[in-house]
C-alpha cells in the first residue's frame, strides 16, 4: 500500500516521499528513512521564547488594565475638579474678559509710561517725580532682561506697570487750587454716611427701575440755585432721551413747576441716554452715549450734544461690563460721576481684565471740547460691585449686603494710587436693587436710584 508522509524540515515544508507498506491484517507497515529531516531545534527555542515573552507582556497588560480600571474613577473625579476651578476663567474668556499677556504690548506700554513720566519730570522736577523715573529706569532693565532670557513673570510685571501708571497720573491728579478750598477732604476717607434724609417715589412712578438723581453739582463760586434733577429710563429700563429738571428743592418733593428737555430725537438715537448713570453739573448733563464707548455732555441752554471716547483696550458698553454682584443692571457698563475735583467716568475694560478703570473728564469752554485728561486701573472686578461713586478724588465701591441694605467695601485714591479693601460703611435701602449711587459736592450727600425710589444720605469725613 502506498502512504503519503507530510513532514517539516526546518521551517519550511519538506518534499513528499511515497512509500510502499505492507499490510499485516488490520495494520500498515513499512520503512521510513528519517534521516534527510531534521527536527528545527533553534526555531523551536526560539518560538518558545517569544511564546514566553508574549505571555509575560500578556500578564503586565493585565496587570495595568486592572490598576487603570482602579484608577479610572481617581482621575475622572481629578477631572471633575479641575472642571469645576476652570469654569469662572472659562466664563471670562467667553465673555471676552481675559486677553493675553504680551511682552511687545507691555513694551509698548512702558514706552509710552516712560515718554509720560519725562514730561511730568520735566515739568515737575520733584522728588517724587524723580523717584518714578528711577522706577521706570529699573523697570526697562527688566523688559531688557526678559527679552534676552526669556524667562518671565508677566503677571507681576504687568501690576507694576499698573502701580507706576497710576502714580504717574496722581503727580497731576488734584488742581492746584483744590486743597485751599476743600479742607475737609485732608480728613482722609468717607468715616460715615447716616440714614436716608430724603426717601420719595420717582416721579415717573416705581415702574421705571433704572436711572439716576440728584441736586444740580457746580464748581465752587458758582451762584446758582438748588436744581434738582431726575433721569429715569424709559425704554425697557435701558435707554433714554428725556429728563427732568425741578428749579427748588420743594418744586422736586412736591413734583410741580417741572421742566423737561429732550436729549435725542428718539430713545435709540446716537445721542440718547444708555445706562441709568449721569450727573447735571454745571448747565449740561454728562451721560453714556446709546450703543458706544462715549460720553456726552447735553447743553441745557444750546441744546447742543458734545462727546469723547473713553481711553482703554476693549471698553466695555452694550452689557459686557454691567455692575453686578447680586443682580446685573442691564447696560450699567459706563458710570459718569462728579466730585470737587470735576467729572469723572468709571468702567471697565477687556485689557485691565474686566476691572473698574477711572477716567477724569474736562469740559474746555474756550474749545467747546470734552476731552479725557487722565485715567487709572483698579483690581476690583466691575462684576463684583454694584455701583461706584467718586468723592475727593477718591473712587468708593458698594456691594449688596440683603434686600435693605447695602455696603461701601472699597476704596482707590487716585492722589496715591492706592487701594482699601477694608471699608464697611452701611447704605440702607428701601428695596432690593440698585441702579445709581453718585454724590454731590455741593452738599456732600450721596444720592441712590433704589428700583424707582429716590434716596440721599449725607457723608461725614
Amino acid at each position: 500500500m502506498l502512504l503519503l508522509l507530510l513532514l517539516l524540515s526546518n521551517a519550511d515544508v519538506a518534499e513528499p516521499q511515497r512509500l510502499l507498506g505492507l499490510k499485516n491484517q488490520t495494520s500498515c507497515m513499512c520503512n521510513v528513512d528519517s534521516g534527510q529531516w531534521s527536527f528545527p531545534v533553534v526555531k523551536f527555542e526560539a518560538v518558545l521564547k517569544d511564546v514566553d515573552t508574549c505571555e509575560t507582556s500578556m500578564n503586565r497588560l493585565q496587570e495595568k488594565v486592572v490598576l487603570s480600571q482602579l484608577r479610572l474613577p481617581q482621575i475622572q473625579d481629578q477631572i471633575s475638579n479641575m472642571t469645576a476651578r476652570l469654569q469662572p476663567y472659562l466664563y471670562l474668556h467667553d465673555q471676552g474678559l481675559y486677553s493675553t499677556l504680551s511682552l511687545r504690548l507691555l513694551s509698548s506700554e512702558l514706552s509710552v509710561l516712560e515718554t509720560n513720566v519725562g514730561s511730568i519730570h520735566d515739568k515737575f522736577n520733584t522728588a517724587q517725580t524723580l523717584q518714578l523715573s528711577k522706577e521706570v529706569g529699573k523697570l526697562r532693565k527688566k523688559v531688557d532682561s526678559m527679552q534676552r532670557m526669556d524667562v518671565i513673570n508677566m503677571k507681576m510685571f504687568k501690576e507694576k506697570l499698573r502701580y507706576l501708571k497710576n502714580s504717574a497720573e496722581s503727580c497731576r491728579s488734584i488742581p492746584s487750587d483744590f486743597t485751599g478750598h476743600h479742607m475737609y477732604c485732608l480728613k482722609g476717607l468717607i468715616k460715615s454716611i447716616s440714614e436716608p434724609v430724603v426717601t420719595k417715589v420717582s416721579p415717573y412712578g416705581k415702574s421705571y427701575i433704572s436711572g439716576s438723581w440728584g441736586k444740580q453739582a457746580q464748581r465752587d463760586g458758582v451762584d446758582q440755585p438748588d436744581t434738582y434733577w431726575v433721569l429715569s429710563l424709559l425704554n425697557s429700563n435701558i435707554w433714554g432721551n428725556t429728563f427732568r429738571v425741578y428749579p427748588t428743592y420743594e418744586d422736586f418733593m412736591q413734583s410741580r413747576n417741572q421742566r423737561d428737555f429732550t436729549l435725542a430725537p428718539s430713545q435709540t438715537h446716537t445721542n440718547a441716554v444708555e445706562g441709568p448713570s449721569a450727573v447735571l453739573y454745571g448747565d449740561a448733563l454728562f451721560y453714556h452715549c446709546y450703543r458706544s464707548a462715549d460720553i456726552c455732555r447735553y447743553d441745557l441752554k444750546t441744546n447742543n450734544v458734545k462727546r469723547v471716547t473713553l481711553p482703554g483696550t476693549g471698553v466695555g458698553f452694550n452689557n459686557k461690563f454691567p455692575y453686578c454682584y447680586y443682580d446685573c443692571r442691564a447696560n450699567s457698563d459706563v458710570d459718569v460721576e462728579v466730585d470737587e475735583t470735576g467729572l469723572w467716568a468709571i468702567y471697565a475694560t477687556v485689557g485691565n481684565h474686566g476691572n473698574l478703570v477711572v477716567s477724569r473728564l474736562v469740559w474746555d469752554d474756550r474749545a467747546e471740547s470734552l476731552n479725557v485728561s487722565q485715567t487709572w486701573e483698579t483690581r476690583v472686578f466691575k462684576k463684583a460691585v454694584t455701583s461706584a461713586f467718586m468723592v475727593c478724588g477718591v473712587m468708593y465701591a458698594t456691594r449688596f449686603v440683603d434686600d435693605g441694605l447695602e455696603e461701601v467695601f472699597y476704596a482707590f485714591d487716585t492722589a496715591t494710587g492706592r487701594e482699601d479693601n477694608t471699608l464697611a460703611l452701611p447704605l440702607e435701602k428701601v428695596v432690593k436693587g440698585v441702579a445709581s449711587v453718585s454724590y454731590n459736592p455741593v452738599d456732600k450727600q450721596i444720592y441712590m436710584y433704589n428700583d424707582g425710589y429716590l434716596m440721599a444720605y449725607q457723608a461725614s469725613f
